[in-house]
């Protein structure tokens, strides 16, 4: 059977919040971001995306372009709060929903069109959503994830798009290249070089000449330009925290030791929130002694999915709870409070440096794998202590 997949995504969803908060925003040109000029842009208004602004911007070159721009320190509770509420009136009605961020949504409709149209259905959702929320959203209908996700970005804003089924290679073919989920910067300048601009010529490089430059991502960039993609709608369930602790082989009281594997667990559970693109507001610290006392210390900081934030908190936590003096048979830690959200929207702490960092590391460790770049001090930390960190998912 054919599929039907609809996706949904809020416009400018972070500069909507703010405006239905603050109804006086509305049509002014509008920067959501931190508070200091080193941080960069997390959302901007259409207003603001007129003279080439554009999220992950630094800040101060946001204003070089847009001088007139207000920048908004961001609210991620008013956020989660927005994204929770269109997340339900989504729930009540969708027979299979996917939350893939804070602000996107896929939705299966496969098979509604045998009892009433499934465009028709989405059109009335999208409409409820508006009325319940008071925030606009863009929707697109197509055979797959993929054509519908590309068809919403670019009809947006308020989009109401249908590409129907035989027709998504000709709704690709003039696109630019860039316009493919996971073609950034460095692969569109490398295309670019081969004199490839358009979906449609991407179509024409040969297989063996993707796969030289780019691996198994050359098949996989073939198959997007050909605008196939299987990939499911998988049914939304909310996780509540993500936690790892390691049990010693013999107990310790070596604090040198004892923060380097919480180093290393900070290392692996961040890299983890940030692959699952959510962001944390509670980090919670558990030793148990060689008694098999447990204790534990939680604190709830602004969202955030960066290591050197988190790394910060575990560590004065543990300061304040490693008191007694005796010998130590676990170590824990726990990331609790999650919403969908990128590292790019931790608002207070992150630059544009930090941000470019943490992109190249994370996008070694999928590569290689998470344990294959570390921090020098967890260097001490064995390959068994690693293997012994036992991950867990709430």
């Amino acid at each position: 059977m054919e599929r039907t997949v609809i996706h949904l995504d809020l416009d400018a969803f972070f500069v909507a919040v703010e405006c239905k908060l603050n109804p006086k925003l509305k049509g002014q040109p509008l920067i959501v971001g931190g508070a200091s000029r080193r941080g960069v842009v997390a959302a901007c208004s259409y207003e603001t995306r007129k003279f080439g602004v554009h999220s992950a911007m630094p800040i101060h070159m946001a204003l070089q372009l847009c001088p007139d721009a207000k920048v908004i320190s961001g609210d991620m509770e008013a956020y989660s709060k927005f994204s929770h509420l269109v997340t339900e009136v989504i729930a009540e009605r969708a027979p299979l929903y996917e939350k893939s961020s804070i602000d996107e949504f896929y939705i299966d409709a496969t098979g509604m069109d045998r009892f009433f149209g499934a465009f028709k259905w989405a059109l009335e959702l999208r409409e409820r959503i508006i009325r319940e929320s008071g925030l606009p959203i863009s929707l697109a209908m197509s055979v797959n994830k993929l054509v519908s996700k590309v068809a919403t970005a670019e009809f947006k804003p308020n989009a109401k798009q249908q590409i129907n089924a035989g027709t998504e290679k000709d709704f690709f073919a003039p696109l630019a290249v860039e316009k493919l989920p996971g073609v950034g910067k460095q692969t569109a300048h490398f295309l670019h070089g081969l004199g490839v601009r358009t979906i449609r010529t991407l179509r024409q490089v040969p297989l063996k000449y993707l796969t030289s430059a780019f691996g198994r991502n050359g098949i996989s960039l073939r198959e997007k330009a050909e605008a196939i993609d299987s990939t499911p709608v998988v049914q939304y369930s909310e996780q509540k925290s993500i936690s790892t602790e390691s049990t010693f082989d013999t107990d310790t009281i070596n604090v040198v030791k004892l923060k380097s594997i919480l180093i290393a667990m900070v290392e692996k559970i961040a890299f983890q929130l940030r692959e699952q693109h959510k962001l944390t507001s509670c980090i919670t610290v558990k030793i148990r002694y060689s008694n098999f006392d447990t204790e534990t210390k939680q604190v709830h900081v602004s969202y955030t999915s960066s290591d050197h934030v988190i790394l910060r908190v575990v560590q004065e936590l543990f300061d304040k709870l490693y008191t007694r003096r005796m010998l130590i048979r676990l170590v824990g830690v726990r990331l609790s409070g999650l919403v969908h959200g990128s590292h790019q929207i931790d608002f207070f702490e992150d630059t544009a440096e930090s941000i470019n960092l943490y992109e190249a590391l994370d996008y070694i460790k999928h590569k290689h794998g998470s344990d294959k770049i570390v921090r020098a001090v967890t260097m001490g930390v064995s390959d068994r202590v690693r293997s012994n960190m036992n991950a867990f998912k709430g």
